[in-house]
């Protein structure tokens, strides 16, 4: 029987959609190590134990693997937010591909499906939105990611998915949110005030919006004259906002936005469309990778002009008003009220006539238009 703190020589053979190594013991049994890859063999020390399988944490690496590689960033292996940080980009194209691969063949049943080729793209500053929490360490208020499976802030800046810029900003914040004391939230007691840093920067365009989550609006003053100081400073801010979430819970967005300096919104542009953003809008944080998205999406819909297109879950449209220029019709369905008006607003900013959006629970919606005859020669589903 395999106990709590033994240690076991295991050969990693495959790996899980969270970035942790599987090995089997010699009776059988999985075990779950992180940071490891496939063709590691290491000594591996069990930290816990369940019925048929068990997780283990790296004691010796013995063999390293040939997809190892060398981490740029000092803290991913703390954080949360790199899964497969320490393997080669195309090892983990290999893991994802095998990931869709079992969904379908082992889990799902299907035989003789055939794949395509995975789609990748670029690894380093593609992210178009930071959302890092805050929190009081040692004294002051710090922000960065949360460590994995805890909200306990790993305090860094300077991640490398994220456009430098972003870094920057955030640094400047904290100095200010320092200097002036204004308290950080605690998510144990409810005290505090701040809770994230939000910024969110148009990939074509370049503008960004700064937007400060917080319990309530004590330190509105001081977040407007941030907020102003930072325009000053740095180069594209369109947009400072205050979102209010004086809820007790890990939703990091609330109700209310109120704007502290200058526009409510920012703009991109995605897939030649003029699209208007909220801090409530969905957007796809991988620009140029939703654009091989929405391109491979028109390919397979082979569109002649007069179709219909239902696009679920639309968030602030993109996906419709991408395909308005071959389709007859875009109907989409949205559940947040100020995505559905960024939709709208979208598509009269780009002289789309061809567009309507609902607000509603997608699934409800789309049995609504069922019951009106309204029968859509294309189903676009994002999640799918």
């Amino acid at each position: 029987m395999i106990k709590k703190n033994d240690f076991r020589t295991l050969e990693i053979t495959g790996m899980t959609a969270e970035g942790n190594g599987v090995g089997r013991t010699e009776d059988g049994m999985a075990v779950f190590v992180p940071l490891t890859a496939v063709g590691d063999v290491i000594s591996c020390k069990i930290v816990k134990v369940a019925k048929s399988y068990c997780y283990g944490i790296i004691d010796k690496l013995i063999t390293p693997s040939p997809d190892r590689t060398e981490s740029n960033c000092p803290v991913s292996a703390k954080c949360g937010g790199c899964t497969f940080r320490h393997i080669s980009y195309e090892a983990e194209l290999a893991v994802k591909d095998k990931l869709v691969r079992d969904a379908f063949e082992r889990l799902g049943g299907f035989k003789d499906i055939p794949f395509e080729e995975i789609c990748g793209g670029e690894t380093e500053f593609y992210r178009n939105k930071a959302q890092y929490p805050v929190a009081e360490q040692c004294g002051k208020a710090v922000c960065g990611f949360y460590s994995k499976r805890s909200h306990r802030v790993v305090p860094y800046c300077g991640c490398t998915l994220q456009p430098e810029i972003f870094g920057k900003l955030a640094e400047f914040c904290l100095d200010y949110v320092n200097e002036k004391k204004i308290p950080a939230y605690n998510e144990e007691t409810g005290s505090g005030v701040l809770r994230h840093i939000y910024i969110r920067r148009g990939y074509h365009s370049g503008e960004i919006m700064l937007c400060f989550v917080v319990k309530n609006d004590k330190y509105k003053a001081q977040f407007a004259e941030l907020g102003a100081l930072a325009a000053e400073k740095f180069d594209g801010i369109k947009s400072v906002v205050m979102n209010i979430n004086p809820k007790n819970t890990n939703v990091i967005m609330g109700d209310k936005n109120v704007t502290l300096w200058g526009n409510d919104e920012i703009c991109d542009v995605l897939c030649g469309k003029k699209i208007t953003l909220s801090p409530m809008s969905f957007y796809q944080v991988n620009t140029a990778q939703a654009e091989k998205l929405y391109n491979c999406g028109m390919d397979y819909a082979e569109l002649t002009g007069g179709e219909t297109v239902l696009d679920l879950y639309c968030g602030a449209g993109t996906i419709g008003l991408s395909f308005s220029d071959k389709a007859g019709k875009i109907i989409g369905c949205e559940i947040i009220p100020e995505a559905v008006e960024n939709a709208k607003h979208n598509a009269e900013a780009n002289g789309v006539t061809n567009a309507e959006f609902y607000c509603g629970d997608a699934g409800k919606l789309a049995e609504k238009l069922a019951n009106e005859n309204i029968k859509p020669d294309v189903v676009v589903i994002d999640p799918p």
